[in-house]
């Protein structure tokens, strides 16, 4: 590579927003450079979804997708008018990767695997011609006479370019590369940056029953937060126990909101393991159970009712003799058990960081950034895509989304300003 090169276009970052943006700038005819700090691209990629990559959420009405963003959704609808939902599954599909649409419109490749994306996007970028830097780590970005001219490299190298793209995602994973070097870099040349925060966590828990189900898996069930004994939310759907707490997308979309809760006092989280049952109808069919079963253990019965993982922490929290058989069980245990179906206690212990988060939240506050084109609105050769920017936003493939759109947008204009 010719250490003197004037490149039209140089990306700062080669994860998913990164590789979009390059790719889509080297299409449109732009000299590209993809600089990245690791030595393969997409390490961060490779393991969201658990590994399987939820690509986007099929939402097609645009205006009901950006309502997911929250506060976010009104300075994005410029950036997802040009490429949404409908071209993203276009662009992988029409490259050979098969999609498929899982519950809450969640969109997975076929192979359940995300090295079929990294796959379709390293194609891209190859295809169109974008040079690779591997193993070397931007520091900062260069200034002459006010006006931006290109990037610093940790071996003192300057890389030049007449637009530069920074796409060095979140402080979330930082084993993976993500550890908001961009943010320090944006701040130093005037950016407004707002700390960054883990948003989409897992959170651990005091109780010491959780490592007994470590890797189960509940669908279907609602959670409600408490604080004081005064409901904070409401939600229903999948949760998933770790050896230390619980995770899950219903868990990781509660995560913000209950960290800011823990600022202010105890949180508790009650599970109901059938939401779809009121206590009268519940207790009806627990009588008919110990009827159906009276000579059975009260520890074996319950698998007819809930998932058998979790029998056992119902019967131990409830204080009832798991070896009485059936037909001892009271009317007032009835109700006791009743009672703990529909509202499994949790005592939330704290957010487990930033290590294990999915995204972060915090970063370039969204009024310096032109949505159009993805260009700073302080220096109109500086693009910023992704993670980098201030924007909240749920599990269920909303956050590829923004990347793809963004690296979309600042890549198509970016070309424009290179070339």
């Amino acid at each position: 590579m010719d250490k003197n090169a004037l490149w039209d276009v140089v990306v700062g970052g080669g994860g998913p927003s990164g590789m979009m943006a390059g790719g889509r700038a080297a299409e449109k005819g732009a000299k590209v450079l993809l600089i990245e700090k690791n030595e393969t691209l997409g390490k961060k990629l490779l393991i969201t979804g658990g590994g399987r990559c939820n690509v986007t959420n099929v939402e097609p009405d645009i205006r009901k997708l950006l309502e997911k963003f929250k506060d976010s959704g009104k300075f994005l609808f410029s950036a997802f008018s040009q490429w949404a939902v409908l071209e993203t599954l276009k662009f992988f599909n029409s490259r050979g990767m098969d999609t498929k649409v899982e519950k809450e419109l969640r969109v997975f490749p076929a192979s359940n695997s995300a090295q079929s994306v990294l796959d379709v996007l390293v194609g891209y970028i190859k295809k169109h011609n974008v040079t690779v830097l591997s193993n070397s780590a931007v520091v900062g970005i260069v200034r002459e006479d006010g006006v931006i001219v290109g990037v610093k490299l940790a071996n003192k190298k300057m890389i030049r370019g007449k637009s530069i793209i920074i796409a060095t995602g979140g402080t979330s994973r930082p084993e993976t590369g993500s550890t908001g070097d961009g943010y320090k870099w944006l701040k130093d040349i005037g950016h407004t940056v707002i700390e960054p925060t883990p948003s989409l966590v897992p959170v651990a828990l005091k109780d010491s029953w959780v490592k007994r189900l470590a890797g189960v898996s509940l669908a279907n069930i609602k959670i409600t937060v408490l604080q004081n004994n005064e409901k904070q939310s409401v939600v229903k759907g999948k949760i998933l126990f770790t050896h230390v707490g619980v995770s899950g997308p219903t868990v990781l979309n509660l995560s913000k909101d209950i960290g800011e809760l823990l600022k202010y006092g105890d949180v508790t989280l009650s599970l109901d393991l059938l939401p779809a049952e009121g206590h009268g109808t519940l207790n009806t069919k627990l009588q008919e159970l110990f009827k159906e079963h009276n000579n059975k253990k009260f520890k074996n019965a319950l698998a007819n009712l809930v998932p058998s993982a979790i029998v056992p922490i119902i019967v131990k929290l409830s204080g009832i003799d798991p070896e009485i058989q059936c037909n001892s069980i009271t009317r007032e245990n009835r109700l006791q058990i009743a009672n703990l179906l529909k509202g499994v206690p949790m005592q939330v212990d704290k957010l487990l960081g930033v290590h294990k988060a999915v995204i972060t939240s915090g970063g370039i506050v969204l009024s310096e950034v032109d949505f159009k084109t993805m260009r700073s609105r302080l220096f109109p050769n500086l693009y910023l895509v992704g993670d980098i920017l201030n924007i909240d936003r749920p599990s269920g493939g909303y956050s590829l989304q923004l990347c793809w759109t963004t690296g979309f947008v600042a890549g198509t204009w970016a070309a424009e300003n290179g070339n």
